[in-house]
Protein backbone atom coordinates (compact mmCIF):
# COMPACT_ATOMS: atom_id res chain seq x y z
CA UNK A 1 0.00 0.00 0.00
CA UNK A 2 1.26 3.47 -0.76
CA UNK A 3 2.06 5.61 2.28
CA UNK A 4 -0.02 8.42 0.84
CA UNK A 5 -3.13 6.18 0.77
CA UNK A 6 -2.61 5.05 4.37
CA UNK A 7 -2.14 8.67 5.47
CA UNK A 8 -5.44 9.61 3.80
CA UNK A 9 -7.21 6.83 5.71
CA UNK A 10 -5.64 8.00 8.96
CA UNK A 11 -6.71 11.61 8.38
CA UNK A 12 -10.21 10.52 7.41
CA UNK A 13 -10.45 8.68 10.77
CA UNK A 14 -9.48 11.84 12.67
CA UNK A 15 -5.72 11.35 13.05
CA UNK A 16 -3.52 14.41 12.53
CA UNK A 17 0.19 14.61 11.79
CA UNK A 18 2.03 15.27 15.05
CA UNK A 19 5.76 15.06 14.37
CA UNK A 20 8.60 13.36 12.53
CA UNK A 21 10.27 10.53 14.42
CA UNK A 22 13.64 9.02 13.50
CA UNK A 23 12.36 7.01 10.54
CA UNK A 24 8.60 7.31 11.07
CA UNK A 25 5.91 9.98 11.00
CA UNK A 26 3.76 10.12 14.14
CA UNK A 27 0.00 10.65 13.87
CA UNK A 28 -2.24 11.40 16.86
CA UNK A 29 -5.96 11.39 17.63
CA UNK A 30 -6.52 12.44 21.21
CA UNK A 31 -4.53 9.93 23.27
CA UNK A 32 -4.23 7.51 20.33
CA UNK A 33 -0.85 7.50 18.59
CA UNK A 34 0.39 5.61 15.53
CA UNK A 35 3.73 5.69 13.76
CA UNK A 36 3.97 5.15 10.01
CA UNK A 37 7.30 4.35 8.33
CA UNK A 38 8.56 6.95 5.91
CA UNK A 39 8.73 4.68 2.82
CA UNK A 40 6.85 5.11 -0.43
CA UNK A 41 5.41 1.61 -0.07
CA UNK A 42 4.19 0.31 3.28
CA UNK A 43 4.42 -3.46 3.82
CA UNK A 44 0.96 -4.98 3.19
CA UNK A 45 0.91 -6.82 6.53
CA UNK A 46 1.76 -3.65 8.45
CA UNK A 47 -0.85 -1.63 6.55
CA UNK A 48 -3.52 -4.27 7.24
CA UNK A 49 -2.56 -4.33 10.92
CA UNK A 50 -2.90 -0.53 11.23
CA UNK A 51 -6.21 -0.54 9.35
CA UNK A 52 -7.64 -3.29 11.62
CA UNK A 53 -6.22 -1.74 14.79
CA UNK A 54 -7.99 1.59 14.27
CA UNK A 55 -11.00 0.38 12.25
CA UNK A 56 -10.09 2.44 9.19
CA UNK A 57 -11.92 2.40 5.81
Amino acid sequence: MKRRDLEKLMKKAGFEFDRHGGEHDIYKRGDDEESIPRHREIDENLAKHIIRKWGLK
